[in-house]
């Protein structure tokens, strides 16, 4: 199959109005899915694919309001919801055999000394926390770290034990 220039015309048309690559396979006709993505990324067409939940995105506010509210949350949007919310009861300190389901577990201080206590917050639902913890404790997950080979010493590491 050779791509004449009207195709190519047509490809650069639909692709810019937002067509997907089948939709423009099928409107061109004897070319596949495939051919079309790879006419689009040798002539450096903008990239318009978008994962679904960026397509999707636009559509969500208007949808969440007309479901109902008390559908189970994702754990995600959980602590999103607490990152903007500031207003923390004060600590209420407890002591171990203090705690029951409902109190914050979080320790403050070391177990040897004699100030050790636990938070003592209400913590929220199915959480062993109270808000503000929950946020030290479930930290989102940053860049992956460079993948290391078996042998290889990390740098911070070479340079503890040269100085040791």
């Amino acid at each position: 199959m050779s791509w004449t220039d009207e195709k190519v015309a047509k490809l650069k048309e639909l692709w810019g109005k937002g067509n997907t690559a089948s939709q423009i396979a099928e409107i061109i006709g004897g070319i596949s899915r495939n051919a079309v993505i790879g006419k689009a990324h040798r002539l450096n067409l903008s990239a318009k694919i978008k994962t679904r939940s960026a397509t999707s995105s636009q559509n969500f506010d208007n949808s969440l309001d007309n479901k109902n509210q008390s559908n189970k949350r994702g754990r995600k949007s959980k602590f999103k919801s607490l990152i903007i919310e500031k207003d923390f009861e004060p600590e209420n300190p407890k002591q171990l055999e203090e705690l029951d389901e409902n109190s914050c577990k979080w320790p403050i201080g070391h177990p040897d000394e004699k100030t050790f206590y636990f938070c003592g917050r209400s913590s929220l639902k199915d959480f062993s926390y109270c808000k503000l913890h929950l946020l030290y404790a479930y930290q989102p997950k940053g860049k992956k770290e460079d993948v290391m080979e078996k042998d290889e010493v990390p740098e911070f590491i070479e340079k503890k034990i040269q100085s040791a």
